[in-house]
Parts: structure tokens; sequence; C-alpha cells
């Protein structure tokens, strides 16, 4: 479940060994990209935690967000 922190979406997704984290960081990259709005990802051994705002609304929670985010559970 994503989660509303000072302005910002966050998820952590867990994964069972470093790769299958990093094929997971690729595809968000991609989903980001084609919608043109990039999250900030920390990606360690087996867990990515994404968080999301809009910049140039103010960092603020914006429909870009909730796109993203939706395309990214699409992919977990």
């Amino acid at each position: 479940m994503w989660q509303e922190i000072d302005s910002k979406l966050s998820k952590t997704f867990n994964f069972p060994n470093f790769v299958e984290a990093l094929v997971f960081v690729n595809k968000v990259g991609a989903v980001a990209e084609l919608l043109g709005h990039h999250p900030e990802i920390f990606f360690t051994w087996g867990k990515v935690v994404i968080t999301t705002t809009t910049h140039d609304e103010g960092n603020k929670i914006t429909e870009k967000d909730r796109q993203l985010t939706a395309e990214i559970d699409k992919l977990a």
C-alpha cells in the first residue's frame, strides 16, 4: 500500500534476491520515462523503496503521481 508522507507517496517492495529487485527497478524506470514523471528510487539487496511527488507543482501529490503509482503497482 502506498503511504502518504510529507506530501509524497512512498511504497516498499520486497524481493527474494538482488536480481529480481534490479529487474523491477529497470521496469519502473521504463514506465517513468514513458510517463515523463520520475520517482526517487532506493534500491538495495531484495528491497526497493519508491517515493514520488510533483516538484514543479510545489512538491505535492498530483494526478501524475497517482498515475505513476498505479502503473508501478502493475509491475509488482
